[in-house]
């Protein structure tokens, strides 16, 4: 029996998707629930599982083909998930596939499976070239991959041939390496869907919105004293670490209730104004730069929001986080400041009107009370969109997010 591989509904908006990795090959075998392959859309990578046993039958749609939801990319042959269980079709004449099967005199060497067929093929082999170990003496796809291997082990030293060209030896995702011999290589391959999309919306974002960035900077010496003297009984209590990432959203949501046009956007010749705090939170992937959301901050503490953060990261990490997950957002908060940067001007996430960007903290001196000093200082930007935030409400705005995380104190008494 036959069931077929589709490409499952595809979120609202996402015409289409690409296939990226098929972690099976024909004639493998799958189990029920086990990860077949995955399909990049826009915004998220989708795991495709396999419904039932059996071995993968034909692969319909190879990697890089652009698919459409319910589409069939493929088929499973239902049955023994075993190598050496699954027969070969009997529809298939045997005159057409000499290398099929193969028996010796005592009929120990079966039909050979899918996987064995496409085993001995790569390597050039007959199945009678090889010693079967599986049942009654059939051929696995082990046996042959052993029986290649102890050949290219007592193969003699090939004579010297042309320099290897680099990039055919690294995978489509890998940085080429400089060339140690300074041969000029170059290596091309497709951008992803993920980052062709991000690219789109940062070029729209600098086309469409009149960006401005405004800038000040925070006395860390406060909250971090603060942190320290509670960052070990914050931990054992709700199971996560006190960072920065918390204070700094807590205060910008407070900054968003007294500065409504930095939670609004626009809608045509409207202007939105929210009535609730969701704040996206930038996180760094292998796959590229996604935003998840963190919903109704204004109701959220400091441990909420640091273990909602570090889900989503997590999740970022491996791929799945959902559509839903990364949808909305009244307002962004970017980090750069893990890795490294001590200043930059973030891009808007349009429709938003407005998105902070933290960066390194770094001890320098400064003045206060007429004298020189040394504290831990941070810089923030705020870039906004001119057309419906004004530069007072702008640099008011940034100045409450400095005030408030110098003092957390204002946060508890809503001053």
């Amino acid at each position: 029996m036959t069931s077929e591989i589709k490409v499952p509904t595809l979120p609202e908006s996402i015409a289409d998707a690409l296939i990226v990795t098929w972690h099976k090959k024909e004639g493998d075998p799958v189990r029920r629930d086990e990860v077949l392959v995955d399909i990049e859309t826009d915004k998220v990578v989708m795991e495709v599982p396999a419904a039932e046993d059996g071995v993968l039958g034909k692969i319909i749609e190879d990697e890089g083909t652009t698919v459409s939801a319910h589409q069939v990319i493929g088929s499973i042959e239902a049955g023994s998930a075993s190598n050496d269980a699954a027969p070969a079709s009997s529809e298939a004449p045997a005159a057409a596939e000499p290398a099929e099967a193969a028996s010796d005199d005592d009929g120990k060497v079966g039909q050979t499976s899918p996987a064995v067929r496409k085993a001995l093929a790569e390597h050039g082999l007959q199945a009678a070239d090889v010693k079967g170990t599986g049942k009654n003496g059939r051929l696995t796809k082990t046996d042959v991959e052993k029986h290649a291997a102890a050949q290219a082990k007592a193969a003699p030293a090939p004579a010297a041939a042309p320099a290897p060209a680099p990039a055919a030896a690294a995978p489509s995702s890998a940085p080429l390496p400089i060339a140690a011999d300074g041969e000029r290589v170059e290596k091309r391959v497709p951008m992803t869907r993920l980052r062709a999309r991000i690219a789109e919306r940062l070029l729209s974002a600098t086309q469409t919105t009149a960006m401005l960035t405004t800038f000040n900077e925070v006395d860390m010496s406060g909250f971090i004293a603060l942190r320290n003297q509670y960052k070990d009984k914050f931990e054992k209590s709700h199971g996560v670490k006190l960072g920065f990432m918390s204070i700094f959203l807590k205060a910008s949501t407070e900054a968003l209730k007294r500065y409504p046009d930095i939670n609004a956007s626009i809608d045509g010749d409207d202007v939105v104004y929210h009535g609730y705090c969701d704040i996206g939170v930038a996180v760094s992937s292998d796959r590229g730069l996604v935003v998840p959301v963190l919903r109704n901050t204004e109701h959220m503490s400091l441990a909420d929001v640091e273990k909602t953060i570090g889900h989503y990261a997590e999740k970022a990490r491996d791929g799945k986080l959902s559509i839903d997950e990364m949808t909305g957002g009244t307002f962004t908060v970017s980090n750069g400041g893990v890795f490294g940067s001590l200043l930059s001007t973030p891009i808007l996430n349009p429709p938003q009107s407005a998105i902070l960007g933290m960066h390194a903290t770094q001890d320098r001196p400064v003045a206060i009370n007429g004298e020189v000093v040394i504290r831990p200082m941070m810089y923030i930007a705020l870039s906004y969109d001119h057309r419906i935030v004004d530069g007072k409400g702008a640099v008011g705005f940034l100045k409450t997010i400095k005030e408030l995380v110098e003092d957390p104190a204002r946060i508890v008494f809503d001053l």
